[in-house]
């Protein structure tokens, strides 16, 4: 009787539903048929609710990248940030204007990334009221989109060389937001003014700035020149601010960027 007891007690148990496989920088958080991936400060307790870098990658790049960075990680870790590093559907992210090739068809990134920071936020204690979203080239482009379309779910927008697909949209969908972008004038693969890529054009970032000043009521701005940057920011009556910083290289990330834009926000009280 017991030996019986023991088999049906055996067979139940994988029959039973098996917990949920943890993620983190070496392995994929799966929402669905999606992912993301994620690296918690070192030295973190696993309790206390921290706010995060949700990052977006350039063209043909991974969620392994920015995770697996020692540079971010030493970044994160001096601002106690989780990061939060994003995937595109296809090559690139799927966005209004962008040129068909490695586009995936029907696909939705703005729900998508809802879908991240809702699982991320069930998986580990992160506090969605101290959310940065930052991208380079194709990911900046990406996070200009969550800036114009999902404002109130960051506390500030960094987009590094990228932004939106010609036509630039005229208004925005949800509350102005602070956004800090950042630009090589140098920068020949996404230029200040764009350039053409097959059925496309990519987005003229002065008019951008024009666009988005107006959209939040942003007034005169004022020179700022944090190291290596030479920045025009400008705020609204609501504290927010809005500031295009440029400096000598090209199309090159620098992660001190995000720092610098970070330590911007922090200034203007949304940290």
């Amino acid at each position: 009787m017991y030996v019986r007891l023991s088999i049906l007690a055996g067979l139940m148990a994988t029959m039973m539903p098996l917990p949920a496989v943890a993620c983190g920088p070496d392995s994929d958080c799966r929402i669905g048929d999606r992912h993301y991936r994620i690296r918690m400060p070192a030295g973190h307790d696993g309790k206390t609710p921290i706010g995060a870098i949700v990052f977006a990658h350039g063209y043909t790049g991974n969620a392994r990248a920015a995770v697996q960075s020692k540079g971010f990680a030493a970044m994160a870790r001096k601002m106690n940030m989780a990061i939060i590093s994003t995937k595109s559907a296809g090559k690139g992210w799927t966005l209004p204007g962008s040129p068909k090739h490695g586009k995936v068809a029907g696909t939705d990134e703005l729900a998508y990334f809802d879908r991240v920071l809702d699982d991320a936020a069930k998986r580990f204690p992160i506090d969605r009221k101290r959310l940065l979203a930052s991208g380079f080239s194709a990911g900046g482009m990406m996070v200009w989109n969550l800036a114009c379309h999902r404002s109130q779910k960051f506390a500030g927008f960094v987009p590094i060389a990228g932004t939106f697909w010609a036509p630039i949209p005229e208004t925005c969908t949800t509350p102005p937001a602070s956004v800090v972008h950042v630009h090589g004038i140098a920068d020949k693969t996404v230029p200040l003014k764009g350039r053409p890529i097959r059925e496309t054009h990519q987005g003229d970032v002065a008019r951008v700035i024009n666009m988005y000043t107006a959209y939040g009521k942003f007034g005169t701005p004022s020179i700022k020149t944090p190291r290596g940057l030479r920045c025009k920011e400008s705020r609204n009556s609501a504290g927010s601010i809005l500031s295009i910083c440029i400096y000598s290289g090209g199309h090159s990330f620098y992660i001190r960027h995000i720092r610098q834009a970070w330590d911007m926000l922090v200034r203007a009280g949304k940290f």
